[in-house]
């Protein structure tokens, strides 16, 4: 299967099915092919140590990718802080759900050649990932 969910807390996704549907189709949506992409999700601490060991960060963050994809085939690493999401969702007063969702296709953006480090580039990853999560009938 090209989209795989390792848990790495108690936490699990409820309608892997769906989901993995809609990577897909926000994949190719972009005009590039799903190749392998795994999702795996850590509490706050864990997510911290892979930030601080490949990225050379020392900080907390909701999402950290790792883009492996070839010539417009999508594959790569994707990790995500549920305690981080869990904190965004009520800061940002959205469900878990939608935090989660949007956190996920954030990373998958990132491979898709979305970027986030200027403002402008921040207003155009946020337009994508709301344009993304319509998709998947999300409500914002």
């Amino acid at each position: 299967m090209p989209v795989e969910y390792i848990y790495n807390t108690s936490f699990s996704l409820k309608n892997e099915p769906l989901i993995s549907s809609w990577i897909n189709n926000v994949v190719v949506s972009e005009k590039h092919v799903l190749g392998n992409l795994v999702y795996a999700f850590f509490n706050d601490e864990d997510l911290r140590k892979i930030n601080i060991k490949h990225l050379k960060q020392d900080s907390y963050t909701d999402v950290i990718s790792f883009d492996s994809s070839e010539s417009g085939k999508i594959n790569g690493n994707i990790g995500i802080s549920v305690d981080r999401v869990k904190e965004n969702a009520i800061k940002y007063k959205s469900s878990f759900e939608t935090e989660l969702y949007r956190v996920m296709v954030h990373g998958l953006l990132h491979f898709l050649g979305y970027n986030d480090k200027t403002k402008k580039e921040k207003v155009r990853i946020r337009t994508a990932e709301n344009r993304k999560l319509k998709m998947f009938h999300v409500k914002q």
